[in-house]
């Protein structure tokens, strides 16, 4: 859990994050995204946009068009003006080329933009577990994960968090923040947020959950999302290509897909893969995802009330290959 900044522990933490070396990626010539919109000006604009954009909000494919600087009322996302954050801290459990031997800087963000029936952090997603931050602490968050040596700053489910994250790395990024950014996702983002986040974001991690919306809507409560999701891929791999890697197997910025192979097939991989393959690109980087168990609510569910076998497994690797997708990252089995 995330502690409680002062605003003596802010400054120190601004001022370790200054001294952090970045030797590594100057080294390589990789700047993050947000440095040349900080020195244009462009980030402080973008800041000011997205921040009215919360005044009816349309920041991810809900579009509640709730006035969030007033009111959490009617907002699926149940997040206002300052955003709730669980926790923060380097993690150890994403995929290496995210991980490397230092950890991702993950921050966790509470509430969600769906609601899985399946949901493996139902507490987090669901129920809110967490404190509301003010923009300077989570700008100091990002400083402290740098200062600590982690790869990248890695926003989890920050969908509903776009204004707050932009603001924030407006902030960090003055400070000396040099850390790509990784916007980890559901996969369920609108249009609008991605224009904003064009540009800010090095590497793009979004889940493609279903191939079929009427199942989206079933286990995730969310209409259209095959649809909204397709189209949110297309514009990520627009503005970041595909994911590119240092010489020590780490990521700097590109596309990383996220599927989670489901009971039964009920997640539509086949579909999904066919998808990336002939829409997206052959070198799209995927981690098919084996370790699904009946999380939340999915036990009441039949059909999402067991693992998946190991043969279902094997099925969605033989798919992948066969479609030519054969950068896949950390297999389960």
């Amino acid at each position: 859990m995330c502690n409680h900044f002062g605003a003596q522990e802010i400054l120190r933490l601004i001022q370790k994050g200054r001294a952090m070396n970045s030797a590594e990626k100057e080294r390589q010539g990789f700047q993050a995204g947000y440095l040349a919109l900080l020195a244009s000006g462009e980030l402080e604009q973008r800041v000011r946009i997205a921040r009215r954009h919360l005044q009816s909000c349309d920041l991810c494919a809900r579009y509640c068009r709730v006035d969030r600087l007033k009111t959490v009322r009617g907002a699926v996302c149940r997040t206002g003006e300052r955003t709730v954050v669980y926790s923060y801290g380097p993690h150890h459990g994403e995929e290496y080329v995210l991980r490397g031997w230092n950890g991702s800087g993950t921050i966790f963000f509470s509430w969600c933009n769906l609601r899985c029936e399946f949901c493996q952090n139902w507490e987090i997603s669901q129920r809110g577990e967490g404190r509301e931050v003010e923009l300077e602490e989570l700008a100091a968050m990002m400083l402290n994960l740098q200062a600590r040596g982690c790869h990248n700053i890695n926003f989890v489910t920050p969908s509903h968090a776009v204004a707050q994250i932009l603001a924030a790395t407006w902030i960090a990024a003055q400070q000396g923040l040099t850390l790509p950014l990784v916007y980890n996702t559901a996969g369920y983002d609108s249009p609008e947020a991605l224009a904003l986040l064009d540009g800010v974001i090095d590497i793009y991690m979004p889940d493609m959950k279903y191939g079929d919306s009427v199942i989206a809507h079933r286990y995730s409560h969310v209409r259209n999302y095959w649809e909204v999701n397709q189209a949110a891929i297309k514009e990520m791999h627009r503005q970041v290509g595909d994911l590119r890697l240092d010489e020590n197997g780490l990521a700097y910025r590109g596309l990383l897909t996220r599927h989670l192979v489901l009971p039964a097939g009920l997640a539509g991989t086949e579909t999904v893969l066919e998808f990336i393959a002939r829409e997206i690109s052959t070198e799209t980087y995927v981690n098919l995802m084996g370790q699904y168990y009946p999380g939340y609510r999915a036990s009441a569910l039949p059909e999402l009330s067991r693992r998946i076998a190991a043969t279902e497994y094997r099925e969605a690797l033989d798919i992948a290959w066969r479609l030519g997708l054969t950068r896949q990252a950390d297999r389960r089995w």
